[in-house]
């Protein structure tokens, strides 16, 4: 497994049943401590299932080096695992970690493995181009092939926006705004690992949620440790606010395009999952009932 110390990673590790048949590689620790993108791999044994869950992980690149760092991490450093694979010996099935990114959609309902492809930004084509590399060489060399979009992942210290959300609820400064009602698609970190052993033999592309598609104000409400509502802000001021931050540019905290995403629903459809392989998640809210992320 690839990215085994990464946050989604630490899960499949944590779920496996059998860790000792299990090798990880990451840039500095692992079985194989290897940097992808700069070379590749010299393995001394041949594998059954590779697990590729390490990349560089979804961020707004200010400079023209991150944003090829996107590219070289998720594609050159894809490229250099599947050949390095191909001096070791062929595994039987490849498990490829991709993300709901590559649809290029900020609003939208019920959206499934057929939608088109969209993404526009630099994250989003790097994971593309990714699946498109990883699908032609596992059909050119007879692997099974999977490869799971994810939306945003919840677990214990989660990262990204969720992460950020968790530490302003903490800290007492998060709000939702035009009472939160936005859903979005989300799923258990824990859920995806117990996922793969299942999928990983029969192969093929999925979405993966919860199936809830929880509220930010549902959201909030679960993770605040006094289970007190959190403070709206009205939408007609939400909006006025962004049309200030139009006029302010890239140093404003939210924008009209920035509130646009943030008050609409983004939900996609996992019933393939669910009618193929029995795919019954847990709901985050209730994960968010027995645990406590604050």
């Amino acid at each position: 497994m690839t990215g085994y110390n990464g946050f989604l990673g630490k899960s499949i590790l944590k779920g496996l049943r059998d860790k000792s048949e299990f090798l990880t590689l990451s840039r500095s620790s692992g079985d194989y401590k290897v940097s992808l993108e700069k070379e590749i791999p010299n393995f001394k044994q041949n594998f059954k299932l590779v697990i590729h869950a390490a990349g560089k992980a979804h961020s707004i690149p200010k400079t023209g080096a991150e944003k090829k760092e996107f590219y070289d991490v998720n594609v050159l450093g894809t490229l250099n695992l599947l050949k390095g694979l191909e001096k070791c010996g062929l595994p039987k099935e490849f498990v490829f970690i991709s993300s709901v990114s590559v649809y290029g959609l900020e609003i939208g309902n019920n959206i499934s493995e057929e939608h088109s492809l969209l993404a526009r930004d630099s994250y989003g084509l790097s994971k593309i181009e990714a699946e498109r590399v990883v699908k032609k060489w596992c059909g050119d060399n007879q692997v099974v092939c999977t490869i799971l979009r994810l939306p945003l992942l919840v677990g214990e210290n989660p990262p990204g926006n969720l992460g950020a959300m968790v530490k302003a609820i903490n800290r007492g400064y998060y709000f939702n705004i035009g009472g939160g009602v936005a859903k979005k698609s989300m799923v258990l970190a824990k859920d995806v690992a117990s996922f793969i052993p299942i999928v990983a033999p029969i192969g093929g592309i999925y979405n993966l949620t919860d199936g809830v598609h929880p509220s930010f104000s549902e959201l909030s409400l679960e993770i605040s440790k006094s289970k007190k509502e959190q403070f709206s802000l009205p939408l007609p001021i939400a909006k006025l606010i962004a049309k200030i931050g139009d006029f302010l540019g890239t140093k404003a905290p939210i924008n009209s395009l920035k509130l646009k995403k943030i008050t609409s629903d983004l939900v996609f459809d996992d019933s393939k999952a669910r009618g193929l392989l029995n795919w019954k998640p847990e709901s985050v809210l209730d994960y968010l009932k027995r645990e406590n992320l604050v």
